[in-house]
């Protein structure tokens, strides 16, 4: 997605050198429809330069600090040798983020999308979240609950919740699920220990995978899965809870499995 207006003074902006002249570099902004920004001699590098062509090249993709920005001249100063190089490879790495997000959005609505439509979401996810990779990052953790607070209608919500988790690797997901476990023998606590123990794993769960079960209040407990992705998560709890309830049907008890808790008290 490119921006229709102007870069702001000090902002950080991606790049692409196209034309090297003796007094400066113009480069074309990536980030911005339209606009052409201009590296003067002196902001190409610090010190002294015989010949600019050993400093840039064209075609080249650069990252540059906005110095000035005259909107009635039409001009954009920018500057190269004020951008170290932390900076120049966090924002490299941005904008190669925001460009996964835009064909992310193309999956979630498709290529035709009405590109009224296209800005409208993408500037309520911009506005929630800062950017669209964030948006999609976040929708892939947390699911719709993470866009609950946006205008977007369940169907937006939903296509870019499933295009999440199909494409965003994240380091991690964490699921909660809560499950009622009831034995009526005179073995109850026992069933029920053997119950949660089968839940626990036995030894079976994948080692990128954190299972733990608590005990929140008779006779509720509480699953939390932590894996590298939200379907392994899930799938892992799914199969949690799936070994509780086998194990305590085995002896006559019942399970229940439900996403929130019900007990009053943690």
């Amino acid at each position: 997605m490119k921006y229709s207006g102007w870069p702001e003074k000090g902002e950080l902006v991606v790049g692409k050198v196209d034309e090297i002249e003796d007094f400066g570099a113009f480069v074309d902004l990536e980030e911005y429809e339209d606009k052409r920004g201009l590296v003067h001699i002196p902001e190409v590098a610090s010190g002294w330069i015989k010949n600019i062509r050993d400093h840039v090249r064209e075609d080249e993709r650069v990252v540059a600090k906005v110095l000035e920005v005259d909107e009635d001249a039409q001009q954009i100063d920018l500057s190269l040798k004020d951008v170290n190089d932390h900076q120049r490879s966090e924002k490299i790495q941005e904008w190669k983020n925001e460009q996964k997000a835009d064909n992310w959005m193309e999956l979630a609505f498709g290529e035709d999308v009405d590109g009224e439509q296209y800005t409208a979401i993408a500037n309520e996810l911009l506005a929630a979240f800062g950017s669209l990779y964030d948006a999609f990052e976040e929708a892939a953790i947390h699911g719709q609950e993470a866009l609950s607070g946006t205008d977007l209608s369940d169907e937006e919500v939903d296509a870019i919740v499933d295009t999440a988790r199909e494409n965003v690797s994240v380091p991690y997901v964490d699921v909660t699920g809560y499950v009622d476990l009831e034995s009526y023998d005179g073995d109850g606590v026992d069933d029920v220990k053997q119950a949660l123990e089968a839940a626990s794993g036995n030894g079976e769960v994948p080692d990128e995978v954190d299972l733990e079960v608590t005990y929140v209040g008779a006779p509720e407990y509480r699953i939390r899965v932590r894996a590298p992705n939200y379907k392994t998560a899930e799938d892992e709890l799914e199969a949690s809870v799936a070994r509780a309830r086998e194990a305590i049907e085995a002896v006559g008890g019942t399970a229940e499995f439900h996403r929130e808790r019900r007990s009053d008290e943690e």
